[in-house]
């Protein structure tokens, strides 16, 4: 038995679509524990690219892995049917038994979306994907969120509704905002409810009981460990929690059920939206890593900003999740530069007060400088090496730096998009 949480390490974008799919070849479960249709796992499986934003991408994997939505998400109804619906057109996900959705989980109203895209269209802006996230979460924190169950009981669900848009009516008349009807929206999401109500179940039961039984069981993150609600660049994050210790609490089992965390990072950073980025590129190299690693959001197709790995960043990461393994995803994209940076800590307030880690506290992070290593590059192609000792010598040594600075070896390294183009060195479910 083993119960592995898959995290990302950075301020999301990882790859943790193709990882996951990886190791979900020996998982027997897989469990999403939080966020909601925010994330976008872009997969190229057989030279076909699918995106998915609520279902985990192990489904890719075929009949016989259940497919688990926690109590943690907050879902899109109308999406996830989408979804559901794509899938089942590409072969996927035709039993029905496969997929559980938590009935306690949360549920976006059309009245959190239009929330969240009036707060985007004004000076505080954060760089949300305006799909209802955040009010979500805000509603459910308030005790008058909106859970799936609710959703097949007109009796339960109009009060609900009712209750949410009296408490931000005034707020949207005095922003010009849509206000959604009651009755329209009861009707809508009954609607959706009857057709997902074969889904519903008791997820962290469920999850329990498998574990119980022997089974693998993969726990699927969302976004990154520096978005988490309570470590990450506050206020310039997301609505939940992103690091490990989020599975247990989104899922519902206990943190001695982990047998181990493997922690997502590209072999470069970057980040969509607001917030602060230390080691952001914003001259040709930046444009060159953007082009080259293909870095526009899957979700909402905006470009990523890009810049050179912060070692400094990734030990928040490390220490915050417990990780026993990196998986280094995206090496090939630094193929033909003469010169790699690698910043391995910051100065803040003069050449004398050195970080080993990024700081949390935005003005101090708006006055870190980084301190750079420079490092080799190499022009070999490197999407056909299936073998860590056949990579180029200086993308070896950069690999091997990354442990080194990090002290946490790589479990697996990603050499280019698809499932069959990486190297495995450890299998943690073995």
């Amino acid at each position: 038995m083993a119960n592995v949480v898959i995290v990302g390490a950075q301020w999301g974008d990882e790859g943790k679509g193709k990882v996951v799919d990886l190791y979900t070849e020996f998982a027997d479960v897989v469990v999403r524990f939080g966020g909601g249709a925010n994330a976008g796992h872009t997969l190229v499986v057989d030279g076909q690219k699918l995106v998915t934003h609520l279902i985990p991408s192990g489904v890719l994997r075929g009949r016989g892995k259940r497919i688990v939505l926690g109590d943690g998400m907050v879902i899109d109804p109308k999406t996830l049917l989408e979804e559901i619906g794509e899938l089942k057109a590409r072969g996927l996900l035709i039993d029905d038994k496969d997929l559980i959705v938590s009935s306690s989980a949360h549920v976006i109203l059309p009245l959190h979306r239009e929330i969240d895209r009036l707060r985007e269209a004004g000076k505080s802006a954060l760089g949300t994907t305006k799909r209802g996230i955040g009010p979500a979460y805000e509603a459910k924190m308030a005790r008058r969120g909106v859970r799936m169950a609710d959703l097949v009981d007109a009796a339960r669900l109009t009060p609900l509704v009712e209750q949410n848009l009296e408490e931000c009516t005034d707020w949207l008349k005095a922003r010009g905002g849509k206000i959604p009807s009651v009755q329209e929206t009861v009707d809508e999401y009954l609607e959706h409810g009857a057709r997902l109500r074969r889904y519903f179940g008791d997820a962290s039961r469920l999850v329990y009981d498998e574990i119980k039984k022997g089974r693998h069981v993969l726990f699927e993150g969302a976004q990154g460990a520096l978005l988490d609600v309570d470590r990450g660049t506050y206020p310039y994050v997301t609505s939940s929690s992103t690091i490990a210790g989020g599975a247990c609490t989104g899922t519902g089992i206990g943190p001695t059920m982990i047998t181990a965390v493997i922690g997502i990072a590209k072999a470069y950073t970057t980040r969509v939206g607001g917030g602060p980025f230390p080691t952001e590129l914003t001259d040709e190299l930046g444009d060159q890593l953007r082009e080259a690693g293909s870095e526009y959001g899957a979700t909402t197709g905006r470009p990523r900003r890009c810049g050179w790995l912060d070692i400094a960043a990734l030990r928040l990461a490390v220490r915050w999740n417990g990780l026993a393994g990196i998986a280094l995803t995206k090496l090939d994209v630094l193929r033909g530069m003469k010169k790699i940076k690698v910043c391995v800590g910051y100065t803040v307030d003069g050449p004398s007060d050195v970080r080993d880690e990024l700081p949390t506290d935005p003005q101090e992070i708006a006055r870190c400088v980084p301190v750079y290593e420079d490092l080799d590059g190499w022009e070999a192609d490197t999407r056909e090496v299936r073998d860590r000792d056949a990579l180029p010598p200086a993308a070896r040594k950069y690999v091997s730096r990354i442990e080194a600075l990090l002290g946490v070896d790589c479990s697996l390294i990603s050499v280019g998009p698809g499932r069959a183009e990486t190297i495995v060195l450890k299998n943690p479910f073995r």
